[in-house]
């Protein structure tokens, strides 16, 4: 499985910021500017929530098992894995969704006398900053989950040559 990569993440939110910076635009010559749901930051914030909890979840089941306490509850491989794959889907989605209120809240920075606007751009603020944090989550994740690297291999298969 592939680690996360911040450069992908991060282009994926300069490109759905753009976008969604010149779609506003767009939209505001033609009509209204739709507003930004007030859910959107507390969906973003819970799955961070949920993501952060697994990960030190796992993290401590893993310590305890590597203490070798008694009632330790191994980690099973599938769980981890499968925890790995939904932090991964959750840092692209909240890069995608976080680029899209930044680049929405970028336009409507340009109109904050209004009392509408400014709701709407402190919304898309909380918005990024949720998002924010559940990229911050699904990377721990990934950290909490990834194998001690082998010290017999050096990654290409082949022993090392002494």
């Amino acid at each position: 499985m592939k680690e996360l990569r911040i450069r992908v993440l991060a282009g994926v939110f300069v490109v759905a910021g753009v976008l969604s910076w010149a779609g506003a635009r767009l939209w505001n010559s033609i009509g209204t500017l739709p507003s930004i749901p007030l859910a959107a930051p507390i969906a973003l914030a819970l799955i961070a929530v949920v993501l952060l909890a697994t990960a030190l979840s796992i993290r401590a089941r893993l310590k305890a098992q590597r203490e070798r306490q008694p009632d330790a509850k191994g980690v099973d491989p599938m769980m981890a894995a499968r925890a790995v794959v939904f932090g991964q889907a959750s840092a692209l989605v909240a890069a995608l969704v976080a680029g899209m209120y930044g680049g929405t809240g970028v336009f409507l920075l340009e109109s904050l006398d209004n009392p509408a606007r400014r709701d709407q751009a402190i919304s898309a603020g909380f918005s990024v900053l949720a998002g924010i944090g559940v990229i911050a989550a699904a990377i721990f994740l990934e950290r909490v989950c990834k194998l001690p690297e082998d010290d017999e291999h050096d990654g290409t298969g082949a022993a090392p040559t002494t």
